[in-house]
């Protein structure tokens, strides 16, 4: 089977039609979902974020995170998202923290920070160098590797901590099997779950996973699910992060430029799909990467069979 064609094999014959129970189930009792938010930089997107989480809040995820921007940009105002998520809704906030930036003791103290704030749960990264640098540079004094990070964090207090994967390798580094080979002394130094890099070829997610069992990583390793809401952007965006682009994606939306609802229906079949397929191999846990944005996710976590707890409830003012 090429490449450029993975997603879309007919069918094969098993009972029932997988897509249409999919779809047509109540909620799963196995399948769990997270989504992640990045903080606001503006009133739009305050408004915009906390829109996004009273319409995904019902669906009771198992998490949310809030990132952290590149070279620490955005610490204050993660801190004071995650902190809003704790005092005005049920759910569960997990925090990013990176290596960018502050020395051991600076990162030691924003986690005690949020310890203290009643937050259980940090995603821990290396984190992507400040605006202007090439590669990632860590300070004399700071956390060189997010496996570091997450031992210092152990020591710091008793954290669950999520780590990042990468499907296709982070793009700095040497081969696959050194990636893999970070990925494990992350775990190995106490992380319990590790979550990937957005990708759109389930094949390549799949070989990963059977990669790192194989290496010896029993923790669950989350596919990253990323709605497409504008093709051009994601694009740029891909080729910064090192995700790769399949063929048939550039054929979907070719021509849509101008056409956003006829996008969102592709980029939401394209997800559901994606995640069925996912399913069929086995995955119970999907982490949303929402981009602030609540339809998509919600539509595609419907088609799922995850229902609303309780009526959908109106638009923040």
């Amino acid at each position: 089977m090429a490449e450029s064609d993975s997603l879309f094999e007919p069918p094969q014959a098993v009972p029932g039609d997988r897509l249409g129970a999919a779809v047509c189930a109540p909620a799963l009792s196995d399948i769990s979902v997270s989504f992640e938010f990045f903080p606001p930089t503006s009133d739009k997107i305050a408004e915009q974020l906390w829109n996004a989480i009273v319409r995904l809040a019902p669906l009771k995820p198992e998490f949310v995170s809030v990132t952290y921007g590149a070279g620490g940009s955005t610490r204050e105002r993660t801190f004071d998202t995650v902190a809003r998520i704790m005092k005005d809704t049920d759910l569960t906030p997990a925090a990013h923290l990176t290596c960018v930036g502050d020395s051991r003791g600076a990162v030691d103290d924003a986690a005690r920070r949020y310890w203290d704030a009643g937050v259980r749960h940090v995603v821990a990264l290396r984190g992507d160098p400040p605006e202007g640098m090439e590669k990632f540079e860590a300070p004399k004094d700071g956390y060189h590797f997010a496996a570091d990070l997450v031992e210092g964090l152990q020591r710091v207090a008793d954290f669950e901590i999520s780590v990042a994967a990468y499907p296709e390798i982070h793009p700095e580094a040497k081969s696959a099997e050194a990636d893999l080979d970070n990925l494990k002394r992350k775990i190995d130094a106490g992380a319990s779950r590790a979550m990937t890099q957005f990708f759109f070829d389930v094949d390549l997610f799949l070989r990963f996973r059977d990669r790192a069992q194989a290496a010896g990583i029993e923790v669950t390793i989350v596919p990253g699910i990323l709605p497409v809401t504008n093709y051009g952007r994601l694009v740029d965006f891909s080729a910064r992060c090192g995700a790769s682009l399949p063929d048939w994606l550039a054929r979907l939306f070719e021509g849509l430029d101008d056409d956003p609802d006829t996008r969102r229906l592709i980029s939401g079949w394209i997800a559901i799909e994606q995640c069925r397929r996912l399913i069929d191999q086995g995955v119970q846990n999907f982490h949303f990467y929402t981009l602030n944005r609540a339809e998509l996710t919600r539509a595609i976590c419907h088609a799922l069979g995850i229902r609303a707890a309780t009526a959908l409830p109106e638009a923040v003012p």
